[in-house]
């Protein structure tokens, strides 16, 4: 699964924190951040990323780009609710394609963790159950 790691500044240790604590779940798929999330993760967890622009710079639309042509399969983007952000339409609009397109995000450590350990059972196969449910249909 392609999968997007995206943290504000105040959230970045949370999202180490949880990439080094899932690495080897998370190894075994290829992994998107933007820039310093990026940089940050590959340093303490040794994990491989693909690396955007940082979030003001573009990198919340570049995996929105991704999103767009089915090439995301999960976004896990811890974000800071309590601190306003220059690119908040970045934001909406990256959340917003993940609703349109049917991927499931993950906003905080909670959901974070609910995903991967669903990942981790082979329970996220969304994409072909949306298949199957089209075909019904």
């Amino acid at each position: 699964m392609n999968i997007a790691l995206i943290a504000h500044d105040k959230k970045k240790p949370e999202m180490i924190n949880f990439t080094t604590a899932y690495s080897a779940i998370l190894k075994k798929h290829q992994l998107f951040a933007t820039g310093t999330t990026g940089q940050k993760i590959q340093e303490a967890s040794e994990l491989p990323i693909i690396r955007f622009q940082s979030g003001p710079l573009g990198g919340d639309q570049q995996i929105g780009a991704r999103i767009a042509n089915e090439e995301m399969d999960m976004v896990i983007f811890f974000r800071d609710p309590l601190t306003a952000q220059p690119h908040e339409p970045d934001i909406t609009a990256l959340l917003r394609l993940c609703d349109v397109h049917q991927i499931p995000v993950a906003t905080n450590l909670a959901g974070a963790e609910i995903m991967i350990r669903a990942l981790e059972r082979g329970e996220i196969n969304w994409r072909n159950n949306a298949d199957e449910m089209k075909d019904q249909v």
